[in-house]
């Protein structure tokens, strides 16, 4: 079965080792529970906005149709002060391609919400309340329109603000999460892959 993994620096694992990257760890889970999952296809590179992703996807050009497809997206747009509702346009745009790569099928599709990166040593002498008050806008968004449009939503966004009180849960570049806790984005990705793989 064929996995396509969407996405930016939380997608690629910067700072992990590839077989720590959430996708690398979610096919594991599936593996062990008998699923035929080959390696995962990903579009992703560390910095990418909603705009970035489709003019990659637009090169890449990946060869549907896939079992599974995660799309997790926008933490560049508000890095870099974007606008909310063209957030909203693009990630609407992305999420449709990304069923349309499922063979237009929405229960193929998983959503990961933004992670909260306000809380990791490299937000110190920002303001963190404000970083966590826009994440928490931009994924009303993509949960609006995740279940508006019949896809899987799956919200790590409470477990990355863990990463205040224990700095185990970020890698060593202050900023990105470690391997532990994409452990725990696949842990909580696993239900909605196994029910995507496992329906006719």
């Amino acid at each position: 079965m064929k996995f396509l993994a969407l996405g930016d620096s939380y997608t690629i694992g910067e700072s992990v080792d590839p077989a720590e990257r959430w996708p690398a760890q979610l096919t594991a889970l599936l593996r062990g529970q008998g699923l035929a999952v080959a390696e995962p296809t990903l579009i992703a590179q560390t910095g990418w906005t909603t705009d970035e992703l489709a003019g990659a996807i637009a090169v890449a050009n990946p060869p549907g149709p896939y079992d599974l497809v995660s799309l997790l997206i926008g933490v560049n747009n508000q890095y870099r002060g974007r606008e909310a509702e063209e957030y909203r346009r693009q990630f609407v745009s992305l999420l449709k391609q990304a069923i349309a790569f499922a063979g237009g099928h929405a229960s193929r599709v998983i959503v990961l919400s933004i992670p909260d990166w306000g809380v990791t040593p490299f937000a110190a002498g920002g303001d963190r309340a404000a970083i966590g008050r826009a994440i928490d806008s931009f994924n009303a968004i993509n949960r609006a329109e995740t279940e508006r449009l019949g896809a899987a939503y799956v919200d790590v966004t409470p477990g990355s603000r863990e990463a205040a009180t224990d700095p185990g849960l970020v890698a060593a570049d202050g900023l990105h999460p470690s391997g532990r806790m994409y452990a725990e984005w696949a842990r909580l990705s696993f239900p909605a892959a196994c029910r995507a793989l496992q329906q006719p």
